[in-house]
């Protein structure tokens, strides 16, 4: 770690009065939208520590407090004053917006914390309070965009090799992920949002639905729908997140919606009755059992392994892996029927 970074000599460890480091996740800024636990760990809090922007987004709750504010890019700086403070047996509430496991304090922390030596055992206790993040925010309040598999990557490049970021931008693409873009503009960074767009449109159509959300929940909040081929024309910022949908997406009524795919099973012009072949509480007739069982059948009826790769798009190896195993037999049915867990 930089000298600078390391704890000072006034921050060893008081062992008569352990301190406490509370990562606050106060959520995406409106005081409504905290968690219970985030506005009691503030309250119980002897000094609250964070972004000179989330301090002013909770300033209704810091009467009697010692603030310490910190600047943008001063992330290890926040963690080195939250031990600092915890050392001296104070309790202290370390905030993020949205969620601090999600781009927030929680990784700068521990980084800190395991070069300074401490442990799990460590007199000081650490507790990460959650809080929800920008996707889940933004998501709100447009709809329901991520009702199906979805992944946040973000475009900043300050920490994160550009070629690296490119990559995840090109699989999640290919992969059909709705994708959550954090970090996607600010007035140096300019062109990663342009480049993000145009590695986007090698795999999804021009008209693929994006919502641009900035501020969710707050004084200066702004929605902007429109289309991944219009997309870097928006008003986009630091604090907007950039939603794409996937091949599947749609805006209807000024909502965006990923169905689940409750329509793949049931027919839901008829009343929602199960589709021919299928059955409620079961995979699908192409989930992976029927999928194997069609995939055996086409490569005994002469189809090659490079010829099922290429029609599934799927890679060769695992095509010729999967092809190796013996089939499994479905499983009896039980009295209890499968459910999605989020469901």
């Amino acid at each position: 770690m930089n000298e600078a970074l390391k704890p000072s000599d006034a921050s060893e460890p008081n062992h008569s009065s352990p301190g406490r480091i509370m990562l606050v996740g106060i959520g995406p800024g409106s005081v409504e939208h905290m968690t219970l636990r985030a506005r009691a760990a503030i309250a119980e809090a002897d000094v609250v520590i964070g972004y000179v922007t989330y301090i002013k987004l909770v300033a209704d709750l810091l009467e009697g407090k010692e603030i310490v504010r910190k600047g943008m890019t001063e992330e290890l700086d926040r963690a080195v004053s939250a031990l600092e403070q915890a050392r001296l047996g104070k309790k202290v509430a370390l905030i993020s917006s949205g969620d601090a496991g999600v781009y927030g304090m929680a990784g700068p922390t521990y980084e800190v914390l395991f070069q300074a030596g401490w442990t799990p055992d460590d007199p000081v206790q650490l507790e990460i309070v959650p809080g929800a993040s920008a996707i889940n925010a933004c998501a709100s309040r447009v709809g329901a965009p991520l009702t199906h598999d979805f992944c946040s990557i973000s475009l900043s490049d300050l920490l994160t090799p550009w070629p690296t970021i490119a990559r995840r931008l090109d699989a999640a693409a290919a992969a059909d992920f709705v994708v959550a873009l954090y970090n996607p503009k600010s007035g140096r960074r300019t062109r990663q949002i342009v480049e993000a767009q145009r590695l986007f449109l090698r795999h999804r159509r021009p008209d693929t639905p994006v919502a641009v959300v900035k501020s969710a929940y707050r004084r200066r909040e702004r929605i902007e729908f429109t289309t991944l081929d219009r997309m870097s024309e928006c008003e986009i910022g630091m604090l907007s997140t950039v939603l794409i949908g996937n091949s599947n997406t749609v805006i209807q009524h000024g909502l965006m919606v990923t169905p689940r795919g409750y329509s793949n099973k049931y027919d839901l012009s008829e009343g929602g009755e199960t589709r021919a072949g299928e059955r409620p509480g079961r995979s699908l007739s192409t989930g992976l059992l029927g999928w194997l069982e069609g995939l055996q059948a086409d490569h005994a009826a002469g189809d090659s392994f490079e010829l099922l790769a290429a029609r599934h798009r799927l890679p060769l190896d695992y095509v010729r892996a999967t092809l190796s195993e013996p089939l499994e037999a479905a499983a009896p049915d039980s009295k209890e029927e499968e459910a999605d867990i989020e469901g």
